[in-house]
C-alpha cells in the first residue's frame, strides 16, 4: 500500500504535462503552495513548490524584508512545516517524498547492499546549518539578498527534475556552467549510493529530513511498544531497513515513519501506531474495549438522545395473573 501512496503523491505533485508544448514552468496560482516533500520548483511539471527553496528565500530576503516590514509573509513556510512535522513527524519522507521514492527504487536493483554507518546520519544537520541558513543568511549582495546555496550546489532532486528544461529550451544549455557539474556529480554519487544503500540522501544529508526529523519525539503519529507482548524475537529491528530498533528507537530523529515494523512486522502485536488506524497482525490478541458508561452530565438524556429506543406496545397480563407476585420455577 505505501507503494501506491508514493506513487500516487509523486504524479499528483507533478501533473503539470503541458511543459513540452510550453517549454517552460507551470505559473499557475498552486505554486504559491508548498508541498511537504523534497519536489523541486524547477521540475517543469511541477505543480507547487519546495518547502525548502521556499524556507532558503526566507532566510535570504531576511534582511531587507525587515527593513520593510514583510518579513511575517515568510514565517508561514516555518509554520507550515511545523504543523506537518507535528502531525506525522518524518512521515513525509517515509509516505510522500517523490525523491525518497525514487531512492527505494534504485535500492530495488539487485547489487551488494551495505548499511550507512551511525556517524555519518548527523551530516544532514550540517548541511541545514550552512547551506540552507547559514550561507543564505551571511552572504549577501549590496542590496542585502543573499542566495539559495542548498539549490544552487547541491540538491540532487533540482538537478534531475530540473534537467528535462536543458532539452527542450537550447538558451539554457548555454548557460550551463560549473556549477551543474558540481551538482551533476552529487546527483551521480547519490545515485550509485542508493543502490547498495537504503535511502542514502535522505538518512544523512537530506536537510528538510533534519527539520521534519526533530518533531519525531512530539508528532501525533507514533509507534508506541508494548513490553508486556513483546517476545525479543528481533524480527523489528532485523527488518528496519533504517537501521534502528523499533523497540527503543521509534522516536528518533533517524526513523522515516514507513512503520512496516508495526504493519507487517510484529507477530505479537507489540508494536503498535498512534495516530492512524490499523489492524493488529494475524494472531495478536485484541483487548476487549471497555463499554462501562462514563458518569457526565446528562449522560442518561444524552445516549436517549442519540440512540433512540423504538416504542415498546404494553401488553396486557394474563387473564388470572393481575397481581400476583413472580416466583422462581419450582416453588409455589
Amino acid at each position: 500500500m505505501r507503494g501506491w501512496i508514493q506513487t500516487v503523491a509523486a504524479v499528483l505533485q507533478n501533473a503539470y504535462l503541458a511543459f513540452p508544448w510550453t517549454r517552460n514552468l507551470y505559473q499557475g496560482p498552486l505554486k504559491s503552495a508548498c508541498v511537504p516533500g523534497l519536489n523541486c520548483h524547477a521540475c517543469p511539471a511541477a505543480l507547487f513548490a519546495c518547502p525548502l527553496g521556499s524556507l532558503q528565500h526566507f532566510v535570504a530576503g531576511l534582511r531587507p524584508a525587515v527593513r520593510w516590514g514583510t518579513y511575517r509573509l515568510g514565517f508561514s513556510v516555518i509554520g507550515f512545516l511545523a504543523v506537518v512535522g507535528l502531525l506525522g513527524g518524518r512521515f513525509v519522507c517515509g509516505w510522500l517524498c517523490p525523491f525518497g521514492f525514487l531512492q527505494e527504487l534504485l535500492h530495488r536493483i539487485p547489487s551488494p547492499k551495505f548499511g550507512i554507518p551511525r556517524r555519518l546520519w548527523n551530516v544532514r544537520y550540517a548541511v541545514l546549518a550552512v547551506l540552507v541558513v547559514g550561507l543564505p543568511a551571511a552572504v549577501v549582495n549590496r542590496l542585502g539578498y543573499g542566495d539559495v546555496w542548498f539549490c544552487r550546489l547541491a540538491c540532487p532532486a533540482g538537478t534531475l527534475e530540473g534537467s528535462p528544461l536543458f532539452a527542450l529550451v537550447p538558451a539554457l544549455r548555454e548557460q550551463v556552467g560549473g556549477l551543474f557539474g558540481l551538482k551533476l556529480g552529487v546527483l551521480v554519487g547519490v545515485v550509485a549510493w542508493a543502490v547498495v544503500a537504503y535511502r542514502p540522501f535522505c538518512r544523512s544529508l537530506c536537510p528538510l529530513g533534519a527539520i521534519y526529523g526533530w518533531f519525531n519525539r512530539w508528532s501525533l503519529l507514533q509507534v508506541r511498544h508494548d513490553p508486556s507482548r513483546c517476545r525479543d524475537c528481533g524480527n523489528c529491528s532485523a527488518a528496519c531497513r533504517a537501521q534502528l530498533d523499533p523497540r527503543t528507537e521509534s522516536r528518533s530523529a533517524a526513523c522515516l515513519r514507513c512503520v512496516e515494523c508495526a504493519r507487517t512486522v510484529c507477530p505479537n502485536g507489540a508494536l503498535r501506531i498512534t495516530g492512524l488506524p490499523t489492524a493488529p497482525p494475524d494472531g495478536a490478541d485484541v483487548p476487549c474495549p471497555s463499554i462501562r458508561m462514563r458518569k457526565t452530565p446528562f449522560h442518561g438524556a444524552r445516549s436517549r438522545l442519540l440512540f433512540p429506543q423504538p416504542a415498546t406496545p404494553s401488553t396486557p397480563p394474563p387473564a388470572g395473573t393481575a397481581g400476583r407476585t413472580p416466583r422462581p420455577p419450582g416453588r409455589r
